[in-house]
């Protein structure tokens, strides 16, 4: 046995993240070994990667660069601590990303994830306001279906409510915009709803409610992955920038799903043209191949945290594995894999036959909404009478069993698949996701 779980046998020993644990152990799918663009069970069964892992294999799975450098550096230097020491590739990484990051975001903390990159942004922003003599600026505006990681931080200003109900009272100084989803005038949209820019005058009802000097920051992902592929109205981002800006509130993107390429360009924030003063990254910084998380802060943000003594730490925040020799390997061989095959502008290529073929997913039964940009798609179902959520789990069930991996939430079918997908995987995707459509009860 060599210490190896059964292949259909597996241990509830470990407690699986959002999972119905019960019912997977009745009927467990488990995954052995990945290339390219598929997954392969432990009976040698192909699945083709329609989620990028979860969001996170934009280039692919076992790309061998990555590997390569995975493997060199855990031979080299396996571990450095990051506090009071650094080690140079980290500094070298961190140059990197900024080269290709949104102007005038040129510093970078690392971190192991999405939710602790997040919980880096709202720390950071409310460091910048007391270094600034604003320390009543204690307030954070997250969004209503919003998602920014498990911390309590991030929990708190999310508004996915199954994420939240089960916590008690979270963060304190915590308030919500209202969510943009508007299917009523946007449905079937390809690329930014025309309908909606006025929602982020929701921020003005929350200053007039809470007042501007109280609020240090608000969150929002640019384009909403998590709670089911929701866009941003035209407009919509560059109302909320101007309202931040009029207020001296800070911007913060969440783009731990958008960045690197995802919707067709680097970050979302290149495609709309918003600069946020605080921007989160994971995912794909990585290619999901060791846990990494990035928080990109502006100049202002930096430098104003740079005072006092130079031997005094500047902000008390921090994490063992910080800048990780191996997640600095991962991540410098993945972005030079992204520009060598132009990854981080691919998904704009693709995206017109990405629309066309998943809204001709229109007439399936069922249907209710189909949204797409670049190489993010979501596919909304009607729910079932008295069941939520039952008819998007078992089209998730479907897929899987018909060699297909999807994301679902709710009875929302979320697709972002590697960025390396093709023409004919694209079409083989839509083929699977129509038969299932067809016949789901």
């Amino acid at each position: 046995m060599n210490g190896r779980v059964l292949r259909n046998e597996p241990s509830d020993a470990f407690w699986m993240p959002f999972t119905a644990n019960r019912a997977f152990h009745k009927a467990p799918r488990l995954l052995a070994r990945a290339q390219d663009m598929h997954y392969w069970t432990p009976e040698g069964r192909a699945i083709l990667d329609g989620a990028a892992g979860l969001w996170c294999v934009n280039a692919g799975h076992a790309r061998p660069r990555i590997v390569a450098a995975i493997a060199a550096q855990a031979g080299e230097l396996d571990y450095a601590p990051p506090f009071q020491i650094g080690h140079p590739d980290a500094f070298l990484f961190a140059d990197e990303l900024v080269r290709i990051s949104p102007p005038g975001l040129d510093h970078v903390f690392f971190s192991n994830s999405g939710s602790e990159a997040v919980e880096t942004a709202l720390k950071m922003a409310l460091a910048y306001h007391r270094a600034r003599g604003e320390a009543g600026r204690f307030r954070l505006i997250g969004r209503e279906r919003g998602y920014h990681g498990v911390n309590f931080g991030g929990v708190s200003v999310g508004g996915m409510v199954n994420n939240r109900k089960a916590f008690g009272t979270l963060l304190g100084g915590v308030d919500h915009l209202r969510h943009t989803h508007d299917p009523a005038r946007n449905a079937f949209s390809r690329g930014l709803p025309a309908h909606g820019a006025e929602f982020a005058e929701d921020l003005t009802r929350l200053i007039q409610l809470h007042d501007a000097s109280t609020i240090a920051a608000v969150i929002v992902e640019p384009v909403a992955g998590s709670t089911g592929v929701l866009l941003p109205p035209q407009g919509y981002l560059e109302r909320l920038r101007a309202i931040c800006d009029a207020h001296g509130i800070l911007l913060i993107f969440d783009e731990v799903i958008t960045g690197f390429g995802r919707l067709g360009a680097p970050f979302a924030a290149d495609l709309f043209g918003v600069v946020p003063d605080l921007m989160t990254t994971a995912k794909g910084i990585t290619n999901g191949a060791v846990p990494m998380g990035a928080t990109f802060a502006s100049r202002a943000i930096y430098q104003a945290l740079m005072t006092g003594p130079e031997d005094q730490i500047e902000l008390f925040h921090g994490y063992t594995y910080s800048a990780h020799p191996l997640a600095v390997a991962a991540g410098r061989a993945t972005l030079a894999t992204y520009q060598d095959d132009g990854l981080l502008t691919r998904a704009g290529d693709l995206a017109p036959l990405w629309a066309d073929t998943l809204h001709g997913l229109r007439d399936c039964p069922h249907v209710i909404d189909i949204r797409t940009i670049g190489l993010v798609g979501g596919i909304e179902l009607a729910s079932r009478p008295g069941e939520p959520g039952a008819r998007g789990l078992e089209a998730f069930k479907r897929a899987f069993a018909a060699g297909l991996l999807i994301r679902v939430t709710g009875d929302i079918i979320a697709l972002s698949p590697p960025l390396i997908i093709t023409d004919d995987q694209i079409a083989e995707l839509a083929a699977i996701l129509r038969d299932i459509l067809t016949t789901l009860d």
